[in-house]
């Protein structure tokens, strides 16, 4: 009785395995459709990160004060100066208005002259990295 039992026990355990080796639960193969316009997106997104990095680039903060004025000054300065990139930048508790992005020194001056007739507390900064 126990040799059959065994037998049985040994049957059943190469049928389980060859069963196992035999059965593919699934394919490799993926494929991911994507559509065009999500590239798009990405290469814009790219182009503005770009813009409005921190980087060893001269700056002006025009402002500093609460996220609804930030806003603000943000929104009236874009209207008036389309040729400047402008963002906000938080550093806790303030909320800073940037803008421009000067390769050198005397270029950042310049402008800072011209904006200073409209915006008197603005000053020229070099954010570090």
């Amino acid at each position: 009785m126990k040799v059959l039992t065994k037998i049985k026990s040994f049957s059943l355990l190469f049928f389980f395995l060859f069963l196992c080796s035999k059965s593919i639960a699934q394919e490799n193969k993926i494929t991911v459709t994507q559509d065009p316009k999500f590239e798009q997106l990405l290469n814009e997104k790219r182009k503005i990160n770009s813009s409005i990095t921190v980087n060893d680039r001269y700056k002006i903060q025009i402002y500093n004060g609460d996220n609804e004025n930030s806003r603000k000054k943000l929104i009236e300065f874009k209207k008036e100066n389309v040729n400047f990139d402008a963002t906000i930048v938080f550093s806790t508790p303030m909320y800073k208005v940037w803008v421009g992005n000067f390769k050198t020194r005397i270029e950042a001056e310049k402008n800072l002259t011209d904006l200073k007739k409209k915006y008197p507390t603005a000053f020229l900064i070099k954010p570090n990295k």
